[in-house]
């Protein structure tokens, strides 16, 4: 069975997507951009800022579908520029050092918006007994 959890960004209705997808014990997040409450862009010329956002905001999907952060197996990074990329994956320690999912960067000429630094996917697999 297929559930989907949304965020309530705009950009979920408009374009048709979920910010979740749990099929059974999995967990997908979708390209998560640093937005604030209001939809605006969070930490605006902050790299680290933006990606504690972005975790930020997967953390509350993962809670949503029944996940932890502990349970994330993969997450990949798209940032815009390769200069961010120890304090983008600095930030990613601070969410992951104990859990170490395969992680995968990547560098890419632009996101949606323009203040975008970062944009972050991530994967969870819930195991067959949550540990307390």
């Amino acid at each position: 069975m297929r559930e989907r959890f949304s965020s309530g960004s705009p950009y979920e209705s408009e374009s048709g997507f979920s910010r979740a997808i749990r099929i059974g014990r999995r967990v997908l997040v979708a390209g998560t951009a640093p937005l604030d409450a209001e939809g605006r862009t969070a930490a605006v010329g902050d790299p680290a800022g933006q990606a504690r956002r972005c975790f930020e905001i997967i953390a509350k999907a993962l809670s949503d579908a029944g996940a932890r952060m502990e349970d994330v197996v993969r997450t990949r990074l798209f940032l815009c520029r390769s200069e961010d990329w120890k304090s983008v994956a600095a930030v990613h320690g601070e969410f992951f050092r104990g859990v170490r999912p395969v992680a995968t960067a990547v560098v890419v000429r632009g996101l949606l918006e323009e203040d975008w630094l970062v944009e972050i996917e991530a994967e969870a697999e819930i195991p067959d007994v949550q540990q307390s």
